[in-house]
C-alpha cells in the first residue's frame, strides 16, 4: 500500500510516529508538510530521521485554515501514484480545496482522506462553508480526533462512517520517571500546566485553585498573550514564589516535564468559538505516569475518561480538590493512565489509520480476506419486527438455523416467545423508532462481527440455498455493497426491486412521463438485502432520522458516492408481501412521501428539495386531470400531500 500524507503539522518530528509505525507494518509513506511552523510559540522545521520520506514545503499564511502551500511540489508528490491520499487538513481550510484542486488537475483518482477536529458546529462563512461541504461530500473517509467532530462531518456531508481515532503519543519518549525521582523525594505538591497562555486555557482558574493551598507549588510551560501579565496576577494572589514560568518549551524538554510533577492541570474553558479537541498533553503525562486532572471541556471527559479526574469549568475550588484527590490516588491513576495512553501510541494509533485506509479502498482486513479464502463468509441476518407474529413466524422459519437477531420494536410478548421457540435472537428495543434505528441496535450487537449481514423484513421469506446463491452474487463482483432476490408475492407477481436513485432531475424526469431516461446510480429495496461487511465497515449504519421508507436509498446512495455499487442477483428469487406489517394506507403514504423529502433535503439541500417537490406536485395535477377513476383520486391526493409537505403531514397523522 502506498500513501501520501499532507499534513502542515508533520513538520514537528514527534508528530510523525504514526508514519514511522504505518512504514514498520509495510506500507510505502510519503509525507508532505510545512517547511516551517510555529507550535507551541516555538519555530519549528522538519528534521526527518533516515529512512523517512518527509518533504518540507513552502507555505504562505500561519493560521491552520488560511494557509496554502507552494503548489508546484504538491502537484509533483500527487503524480507519483497513490493507492490513498491522506490530507491531515480541516475539510474547510484553504489548503485542502488547494491539494484538491491539484488532485483533479494532476488526473489522481485514488480515494482521499481527511483530519477534522472541529467539535463546535460552527456555520463557516462563504466560501468556507462551501469548501467544507464540497470536501466532505467528495472525501472516501475521515478521521476524526474526538467523536463530536466525527458526528459534525457526517451530518455536513460525509456521506460514510467518520472514524475516531486518537492523537498519537510516543511510548518510547514519553516514559515514566526513574523510582529515585518519585514524589515522595520532593517536598510539597507540584502542579504542572502545559500549553498556550490565553484565558481559555483556564491558567488563572488553575492559579485561584491554587492559591487556595499552601502546599500547591505550579510550574507553568508555554507561551501567548497572557504571559506578560502572569507575574502580576502571581502576586495578586500572592503566590510569589511558589509559581515557576518556564516559558515555551522545545519539544524534547516536554518529556521530562511531566516527569517534575506531581499531577497535571488541564483547566481549559469553552468559549462561543473553541473548545478542546483533544487534549494531548493529558494522554502524554499518563504516559509518563503522571495523573492528570482536566475540566469538562470538549473532548476532555473523553479523552481523560477513566484514566484521571474531570471537574467542573471554571471552578477553582473543585480543581483544588480533584488535585488533591489525584494525588492521593496516584498509583491506581497512574496504572488506569498506562492503559489509556497504550491506546493513543502510535503503533495503535498506526493500526487504527491501516483499517481506515483499507476501508477506503474497500478491502477486507487480513483475517477476512485470509478465513474467505478457505471457506464462504458467513452471513448475519438481522429481522425487525412490529408485531404480526405470524407473519414473522413464517420468515424466521426457514432461517433458523442461522445467526439471526430479531429486533422487536413493538415490545409483544408474542414476539420474546416465539424467539424464544424458535432458537433465534431477541432484542427488545424498547420502543418503535423505526426500521432504521431497529437495524442499527442489531448492527451494534453483532453475533459474527465480520459476516455480510442480510437483511429480511417479517413479511419476506428467503430460503437458506437463496442466500447462499444470494452472497455468491455479492462477491462475484468486488465493487457491490449490496445484491437483492427477485421478489414475488403471494400471487406471484413480480416486484421491481433495482430502482434508480431519487434526485430533482428524476423527479422532473418521471413528472415528464420520461422515467425511462432516469440518469445516475441504482439501488436495490429493502425488503431483503445483502449487505458487504466491507461496504457496512465504510458506510457505517442506517440514519435514524428516516422512520420509515428510504433508510435503504439513503445508505445505497452514501455507498454509491463512496464508489460502490448495487445489483439484483438474476435467479435468486424470494417471497415479498409488501405492507404486511402496516394496514392503514394513508399513514404507510405520508411515511414514504415524509421520507423523500429528508431523502432530498439531506442530499441535495432545500433548493433540491422544492425542485423535486414542484415536479412531483405538478405531474400529480396533470395526471389528476388526465386519468380516470381511482389513479385520478390518488394523484389528486398525492398532488394535496405534496402542496401541504409530506413531513407536515405525517406529523399531522403521527400526532407529533
Amino acid at each position: 500500500m502506498r500513501v501520501l500524507r499532507i499534513s502542515h503539522s508533520a513538520v514537528v518530528d514527534a508528530w510523525r510516529g504514526r508514519e514511522r509505525a504505518l512504514a514498520s507494518r509495510g506500507v510505502d509513506v510519503e509525507v508532505l508538510c510545512a517547511e516551517r511552523w510555529v507550535e507551541g510559540g516555538v519555530s519549528v522545521s522538519p528534521h526527518p530521521l533516515p529512512g523517512e520520506r518527509v518533504t518540507g514545503v513552502r507555505t504562505w499564511g500561519s493560521h491552520p485554515a488560511l494557509f496554502v502551500y507552494d503548489p508546484r511540489p504538491v502537484f509533483r508528490a500527487l503524480r507519483a501514484g497513490w493507492d490513498v491520499v491522506d490530507v491531515h487538513e480541516e475539510p474547510f481550510a484553504l489548503a485542502t480545496a488547494e491539494i484538491r484542486f491539484l488532485r483533479w488537475l494532476s488526473g489522481v483518482r485514488s480515494p482521499f482522506v481527511l483530519y477534522t477536529a472541529q467539535n463546535l458546529d460552527k456555520r463557516y462563512p462563504i466560501p468556507f462553508r462551501w469548501l467544507e461541504r464540497s470536501a466532505l461530500r467528495a472525501a472516501s473517509g475521515v478521521s476524526a480526533c474526538n467523536t463530536e467532530a466525527a458526528d459534525i462531518a457526517e451530518r455536513k456531508g460525509f456521506a460514510g462512517r467518520a472514524r475516531v481515532i486518537p492523537l498519537g503519543v510516543d511510548a518510547a519518549e514519553f516514559a515514566p520517571r526513574e523510582a529515585a525521582d518519585s514524589p515522595d523525594d520532593r517536598a510539597g505538591l507540584t502542579v504542572g500546566f502545559v500549553g498556550r497562555l490565553v484565558a481559555e486555557k483556564g491558567v488563572l482558574v488553575l492559579l485561584d485553585a491554587v492559591a487556595g493551598d499552601e502546599r500547591m507549588r505550579v510550574r507553568i510551560a508555554g507561551d501567548g498573550p497572557l504571559a506578560a501579565a502572569l507575574p502580576a496576577e502571581i502576586a495578586r494572589r500572592g503566590l510569589e514564589g511558589r509559581v515557576e514560568l518556564l516559558g515555551a518549551l522545545q519539544p524534547d524538554d516536554v518529556p521530562a516535564f511531566y516527569r517534575s510533577l506531581d499531577v497535571l492541570a488541564v483547566p481549559s474553558l469553552p468559549t462561543a468559538t473553541w473548545t478542546e479537541q483533544f487534549g494531548r498533553v493529558a494522554v502524554e503525562a499518563m504516559a509518563c505516569g503522571i495523573p492528570v486532572v482536566a475540566s469538562d471541556s470538549g473532548a476532555l471527559p473523553d479523552v481523560v475518561g477513566g484514566a484521571g479526574i474531570v471537574v467542573p469549568r471554571g471552578d477553582a475550588p473543585a480543581l483544588r480538590r480533584g488535585l488533591l484527590d489525584a494525588v492521593s490516588r496516584s498509583s491506581e491513576l497512574r496504572a488506569a493512565g498506562f492503559v489509556r495512553a497504550a491506546e493513543c501510541s502510535w503503533d495503535a494509533v498506526a493500526g487504527d489509520y491501516l483499517a481506515l485506509y483499507r476501508s477506503v479502498m474497500h478491502e477486507p482486513a487480513p483475517s477476512v480476506a485470509h478465513a474467505s479464502e478457505t471457506e464462504p463468509r458467513a452471513v448475519e441476518i438481522i429481522v425487525v419486527a412490529y408485531g404480526a407474529p405470524d407473519l414473522l413466524r413464517a420468515a424466521l422459519e426457514p432461517v433458523r438455523t442461522l445467526a439471526v437477531t430479531v429486533v422487536d420494536n413493538s415490545s409483544l410478548p408474542e414476539i420474546a416467545d416465539l424467539c424464544a421457540e424458535l432458537g433465534v435472537r431477541y432484542f427488545d428495543a424498547g420502543r418503535n423508532g423505526g426500521f432504521a434505528a431497529g437495524v442499527n441496535l442489531g448492527l451494534a450487537n453483532r453475533l459474527l462481527p465480520d459476516a455480510d449481514v442480510l437483511l429480511l423484513n417479517p413479511d419476506a421469506r428467503i430460503a437458506p440455498d437463496a442466500i447462499a446463491a444470494l452472497q455468491a452474487a455479492l462477491h462475484a463482483d468486488p465493487r457491490l455493497a449490496s445484491v437483492a432476490p427477485q421478489q414475488t408475492d403471494d400471487g406471484g407477481h413480480a416486484a421491481r426491486v433495482e430502482w434508480p436513485f431519487p434526485s430533482p432531475l428524476n423527479s422532473w424526469l418521471e413528472a415528464a412521463g420520461l422515467g425511462r431516461f432516469e440518469a445516475g446510480g441504482t439501488y436495490v429495496i429493502g425488503a431483503v438485502m445483502l449487505l458487504r461487511a466491507e461496504a457496512l465497515e465504510q458506510v457505517g449504519g442506517f440514519d435514524e432520522r428516516f422512520f420509515l421508507y428510504a433508510e435503504e436509498t439513503d445508505w445505497a446512495y452514501r455507498a454509491w458516492r463512496l464508489g460502490w455499487r448495487h445489483g439484483c442477483a438474476a435467479g435468486v428469487a424470494a417471497l415479498h408481501e409488501g405492507a404486511g406489517t402496516s394496514s392503514d394506507e394513508r399513514v404507510r403514504e405520508a411515511h414514504f412521501h415524509a421520507s423523500q423529502e429528508r431523502y432530498h433535503r439531506k442530499h441535495f439541500g432545500p433548493a433540491g428539495w422544492s425542485l423535486a417537490r414542484t415536479a412531483v406536485w405538478l405531474g400529480a395535477m396533470a395526471r389528476s386531470v388526465l386519468l380516470p377513476g381511482e389513479r385520478g383520486r390518488s394523484a389528486r391526493r398525492r398532488a394535496a400531500l405534496y402542496r401541504l409537505g409530506p413531513v407536515r403531514v405525517e406529523a399531522r397523522l403521527s400526532g407529533r
